[in-house]
């Protein structure tokens, strides 16, 4: 009998702008989610960076994020099918732990975050990208989802919600188009979820190409 190797899992990486529906979207896709957000820098950290003309950390700019750690996550878990990977609180911004995931011989899974688009590149050349999504919405939408989830979590204070909200409903079509430019494709939830299944159903003719009876 012979033996094969066991089919590479790769990541569909789900970017869009803070408040799209990236999370529900990853839960409804039914495939392991891994959270990109879990790898904020912590408070404290003198590499954060400000919001021009404010003393707000800019929780935005993919300064504030661990890519490195966060390709190195993906990376494990597409080689050997489980990681450890940072438990973050955005209330107090720190991680206060970390915990086991274990997504077995899954052949795909979601990566879901803001920066998510910073790192399609790189997974790209690593050999690990099935897909990299955009979602995108009305900015007057995504305001209002993005406020009444961050209120009902207590994620920062409300005036700093305030801020935040209103500076990312005017950068939304910006946002959207730069991680366009990096390598996301930008649509809404519907052809994303068609794109998901396309990756899904691409990996199921695969395994069943190379599958060899002896």
């Amino acid at each position: 009998m012979s033996s094969h190797p066991p089919i590479p899992t790769r990541v569909v990486l789900l970017a869009g702008p803070s408040g799209s529906g990236k999370s529900s979207f990853a839960a409804r896709s039914g495939l392991p989610v891994l959270c990109l957000d879990d790898f904020y820098k912590e408070a404290g950290d003198p590499t954060l960076p400000q919001v021009p003309g404010s003393a707000d950390i800019d929780w935005d700019s993919p300064l504030s994020w661990d890519e490195d750690v966060a390709v190195a996550a993906i990376v494990e878990l597409c080689q050997k099918g489980r990681t450890r990977v940072p438990v973050y609180d955005i209330a107090t911004s720190s991680r206060t732990g970390e915990e086991p995931m274990d997504i077995e011989r899954t052949p795909l899974f979601v990566a879901e975050g803001i920066f998510a688009a910073d790192i399609v590149a790189r997974c790209r050349e690593l050999g690990v990208l099935a897909d990299a999504i955009c979602l995108r919405g009305r900015p007057a939408t995504t305001f209002r989802r993005r406020l009444l989830r961050d209120l009902r979590e207590g994620r920062k204070s409300v005036p700093f919600l305030l801020r935040r909200g209103w500076r990312l409903m005017r950068a939304e079509r910006a946002i959207v188009a730069r991680q366009a430019a990096l390598g996301a494709h930008p649509c809404g939830k519907d052809e994303a979820f068609g794109r998901v299944a396309a990756a899904a159903a691409g990996r199921c003719v695969k395994a069943k190409n190379t599958a060899t009876i002896t």
